[in-house]
Parts: structure tokens; C-alpha cells; sequence
């Protein structure tokens, strides 16, 4: 796996309005983070509107899905969007896609549109890869930029799709996952990239900086105080800011993710890491 920078992404959700919004991108690209997340849900705002303002609020700072469910809009209609945003940010728009998530068929309901099978949420995922990469004749393409695509996976499948397919392969994986376990999934990723691995960037999630989990947090990752600590949750980084950037330095060193979102709940906590490792 080729020399990889890192890049640290803020996973934000909520704001009390739009000049808070605006104010909490502005304070991520103050921090050095490289990108804005947010997520697709219809308990959030169109992902769309909000990562237009965090762009137009700010100079630098990139942002993206995490992720775009594909079983709830068309392929086409991704790529349109996609493009769209590419043009509306100054390129500075990564698309994140996956294949669902639990609770994605109440959305789809809410929506009054079918929540399509596995099988062809899967092939969809790969359906919006192509639109995006050769957008059909008369879609909307803007200046023609093409977005990065980040696909989250946990599953064999959806895992070598990704690392066949896609820019940058975030392993959606349960809340008490170790490091061991995500070894397990970068090889079937290693092994489906073949000979476009230096290509792949890897990406992890981090829930939670420091070492307690705040009781809302527990309940909503549904996971019993303590318990991320003892199973050695790749989730939660605990100790100093240097244990810390030390931890994830060897991650990367021995499985190539590079790539890190934090919960924006712990941005400015998190932010000594980040200064440890910028331009590493």
C-alpha cells in the first residue's frame, strides 16, 4: 500500500440554525480539518443545501456525503446532484455513497418510493460510480468536474465493490470493532483492489475522543458504558493527544487508513491530535 497523508474529516449533523452552521464549518477549516460530513437521514437537512452553505462559508474546507443512500433516489438523479455540487463548491464536493442503513426502509416510506432489495441497492451503488464517472448525454455536468466517491461498506461484497470502484472505502463497521477486526476487512479490500490499492485511500470513523462515553452517545450506538474501552473500540481514542496521534499513525502505518472523521461533538477535543499529524 502506497505512502498515504492523513486527512480528518468533521462529521456534523445539527445546527441550531444557518449562521450556526455557517459558524461550525468556518471553525473545522479553522482547525485544519480537511473535510465537512454530513449525513443523509430524513431526521437531518437535505445534505445538498447544507454542504452548499459549509462551502460557501468557507475557503478550503471540502465537503461531502456520509453517506448519499442510493436506495432512495436513482442513479442518475445522484450523478445530476453530484455535479451539481461540484459546480456550486468550486470542486471542493465528495460524494459519499452506501447501499442503506438500518432504518433506511422508514425514510424510503416517508419518501413514497420502494426500498429496492440488496441485490439492487448494491448494483445501484455501482450504477451511480459509472453516471458520475460518464455522465448521460444532456445531463447536467456543470464544469464538467467529477467528484470524488467515497462508498461505505462493512460487507465482502459491498468491500470489494468499493475497492474496485470507488476513491475512497469507509468502513462502516460496528461500534465495538477492534483492530484486529478491521485487518480482517482491509484485506478483503487488499485483495479485491488487485493492483489499484495506491489508489484506494481507507477511512475510519472515530465516535468518540477521550476516555468516557457520554451517556447520550452510549444510548444512541446502543453500546453499555465501558464497553468500547474494554473491546478496544478503533471507535474511541483514549490518552493523550499524543497516545493518541500515536495510535492512529500505526493504523495507518500497518493497515493504510488514513483517512479519519470525528463526531463533531469532539472537533475542538480532538484538534491537539490533529495538529500533532498535519502534513504527515
Amino acid at each position: 500500500m502506497g505512502d498515504r497523508r492523513f486527512r480528518f474529516a468533521v462529521m456534523a449533523a445539527y445546527a441550531r440554525d444557518g449562521a450556526a452552521w455557517a459558524a461550525q464549518a468556518r471553525r473545522a477549516e479553522e482547525l485544519g480539518y480537511a473535510t465537512l460530513l454530513t449525513p443523509d437521514t430524513s431526521g437531518t437537512a437535505m445534505p445538498a443545501a447544507v454542504l452548499a452553505a459549509a462551502a460557501g462559508a468557507t475557503t478550503t474546507l471540502r465537503v461531502g456525503t456520509f453517506v448519499l443512500s442510493v436506495a432512495t433516489r436513482p442513479a442518475h438523479m445522484i450523478a445530476w446532484e453530484a455535479a451539481s455540487m461540484a459546480f456550486a463548491t468550486g470542486d471542493r464536493f465528495e460524494l459519499g455513497i452506501g447501499a442503506g442503513r438500518p432504518g433506511g426502509e422508514a425514510d424510503a416510506e416517508l419518501f413514497g418510493v420502494p426500498y429496492p432489495a440488496a441485490a439492487e441497492r448494491i448494483a445501484r451503488v455501482e450504477q451511480v460510480i459509472d453516471a458520475v464517472a460518464n455522465p448521460p448525454e444532456g445531463l447536467y455536468g456543470g464544469s464538467g468536474l467529477r467528484p470524488r466517491v467515497l462508498v461505505a461498506a462493512s460487507r465482502p461484497r459491498m468491500l470489494a465493490l468499493a475497492a474496485r470502484r470507488a476513491d475512497t472505502v469507509a468502513f462502516g463497521v460496528p461500534p465495538l470493532t477492534d483492530d484486529a477486526r478491521l485487518a480482517e476487512f482491509v484485506g478483503v479490500v487488499r485483495e479485491a483492489a488487485g493492483e489499484r490499492l495506491d489508489e484506494v485511500e481507507l477511512c475510519t470513523q472515530v465516535h468518540v475522543v477521550g476516555d468516557e462515553v457520554p451517556e447520550w452517545l452510549g444510548r444512541q450506538m446502543n453500546v453499555e458504558p465501558g464497553a468500547m474501552a474494554a473491546a478496544g473500540a478503533i471507535a474511541q481514542l483514549s490518552g493523550t493527544p499524543r497516545q493518541m496521534a500515536d495510535t492512529l499513525a500505526r493504523r495507518r502505518d500497518e493497515l493504510g487508513v488514513s483517512y479519519v472523521s470525528v463526531s463533531s461533538a469532539f472537533a475542538e477535543q480532538f484538534a491537539p491530535v490533529l495538529e500533532l499529524l498535519a502534513g504527515q
